[in-house]
């Protein structure tokens, strides 16, 4: 890495005046690759004369350039914050100002400023993000993706090659947070891995899921703007970095998630974009997700150990590249996959123990969940609140429905991911045929069971969910022969804290 350029220090310190703002106090934060200055309403970002592996910050005409194109990238994501990139002018006598005149010796990303306590980094190290809020962010990716330009000739698989040989050499540039041989080690594990899916990566790539994404998608580089949830700071001075499989993109969110112990958060975000975007082929490429978020937390391991550099929290920097250095390595190992699917008839709480549940399953982000009610809106092309006619719950559709879900627990399982079926199951013939879903992965059975009255309240208290059973159809409900049940049978009665202590302890996760 170069140092900061001594040529910066009048730009840096011009901009730390009070007086160049207007008398407005003036916020620094420093990173590996920025320099932000916070005053009043408006953010200045100048960029680091830097030189890392990765990238080159050690011109003016490459600030300039790399100025220009995080605007270009991050608009469309945040146009709220980003304004325009702004040139740091010197006049005949010397003086600087912002936009000025004279000849421009630095260059700015100007923006709108926002609390910077609402980015989720802050948020979550104040335990903030919520499961409607983790809701939020699967459906926030899931719209960027959609936009995002789709790359058929990127070559992707080669730029993970050099992204792992990459990770190697600069991991072993610091031997003292990083010991050489579980570098050896983790390096080692990371091209098995790599080769193991190279053929699907090559071929999602051929099938349109390789894009120029956000590619640097972790918690700082996420806001609260209105209560929504803003991406920004995308990674702009190399293309190559930021255009992969939109799994790779997404995984960056999920480890961060997970390394802050935001288990269920992270699992919420991965089942509400796989909900959101609704590719049966994603379920097959969890496969890769264990290679993509150790690479991300090895990615975050050589960034922290870059930070040390700057000299603040330097002991601070120290303990979060070894943190992430540790989960690469456990990310990368995962459990064997178990596939449980949870029955009982309507208003007993499958859904809400399902969700609970999912976050408890290993491997991480924990289980993918499939629902019946959802399945039976994907099939009829609705969103997931709106209501069906009572011929979309005629026994030849609710056969298609069935089929769909054991189809997609296999994907999961098969993928070495752990999957949750969530549906009545009231017929001998489902559970037997869920039970053969697994693809070698162990099942559990629960069938969760609950009196009429507590039922009756609680599909009555129903709002915007998928599911459209009423008080008439829980009613008839109780006239159904449901046969021989040999799964586990929870008793649902009480609060859902309650269910979901039993159903733990039937999976033996108490």
């Amino acid at each position: 890495m170069s140092p900061a350029g001594t040529s910066q220090q009048a730009v840096i310190d011009f901009l730390g005046d009070p007086a160049t703002h207007g008398g407005a106090p003036v916020k620094r934060i420093d990173t590996h690759a920025a320099t932000v200055f916070l005053a009043g309403s408006r953010a200045l970002k100048i960029k680091r004369a830097v030189r890392f592996p990765f990238l080159d910050y050690s011109t003016l005409a490459k600030r300039k350039a790399a100025c220009m194109a995080e605007l270009e990238v991050n608009h469309p994501y945040a146009p709220a914050i980003y304004r325009r990139a702004v040139a740091i002018t010197r006049a005949d006598d010397g003086t600087l100002a912002i936009g000025g005149e004279g000849t421009p010796v630095e260059w700015a990303v100007e923006m709108r400023r926002f609390d910077e306590m609402q980015t989720l980094d802050h948020l979550a190290a104040a335990r903030r993000i919520d499961d409607a809020l983790a809701d939020a962010l699967g459906r926030a990716v899931a719209r960027a993706h959609a936009a995002a330009p789709i790359a058929k000739a990127a070559d992707f698989t080669h730029a993970l090659s050099e992204i792992i040989a990459q990770n190697d050499v600069e991991l072993r540039a610091a031997p003292e947070l990083f010991p050489p041989r579980a570098v050896s080690a983790l390096t080692d594990a990371t091209r098995g891995a790599f080769e193991r899916v190279r053929a699907l990566l090559a071929a999602r790539e051929r099938a349109g899921r390789v894009a120029r994404g956000h590619g640097d998608l972790h918690l700082g580089n996420i806001v609260l703007l209105d209560g929504v949830p803003v991406l920004f700071d995308a990674i702009e001075f190399d293309p190559k970095i930021a255009t992969g499989d939109m799994l790779y993109d997404l995984a960056f969110l999920l480890m961060d998630l997970i390394e802050r112990k935001l288990t269920q958060a992270a699992n919420i975000v991965l089942n509400r974009y796989l909900n959101e975007t609704r590719r049966t082929e994603d379920l097959d490429a969890l496969t890769a997700l264990p290679l993509f978020l150790s690479l991300r937390a090895a990615i975050r391991a050589k960034v922290a150990a870059a930070r040390r550099a700057l000299g603040a929290a330097g002991a601070g920097a120290e303990q979060s590249a070894r943190d992430y250095f540790a989960l690469a390595g456990k990310l990368l190992a995962p459990p064997p996959p178990i596939l449980v699917a949870v029955g009982g008839l309507s208003g007993t709480g499958k859904s809400l123990l399902a969700r609970a549940l999912a976050a408890e399953i290993l491997p991480e982000p924990g289980a993918v969940v499939l629902r019946s009610d959802v399945e039976r809106k994907v099939l009829f092309a609705v969103a997931e609140a709106d209501r069906l006619p009572e011929t979309a719950y005629a026994r030849d559709v609710t056969t298609q429905v069935y089929a769909a879900l054991i189809d997609k627990a296999r994907r999961v399982t098969g993928a070495g991911h752990s999957a949750i079926v969530d549906a009545m199951f009231a017929d001998a013939s489902e559970r037997a045929a869920i039970v053969k879903a697994g693809a070698g992965a162990a099942f559990h059975g629960l069938f969760l069971t609950a009196d009429l009255a507590t039922r009756l309240s609680r599909v009555g208290g129903r709002k915007g969910d998928a599911s459209d059973a009423d008080a008439a159809v829980a009613r008839r409900q109780e006239q159904y022969d449901l046969g021989d049940l040999q799964w586990t049978l929870v008793d649902a009665s009480g609060s859902p804290e309650e269910t979901l202590r039993r159903a733990k302890a039937a999976l033996g996760l108490a």
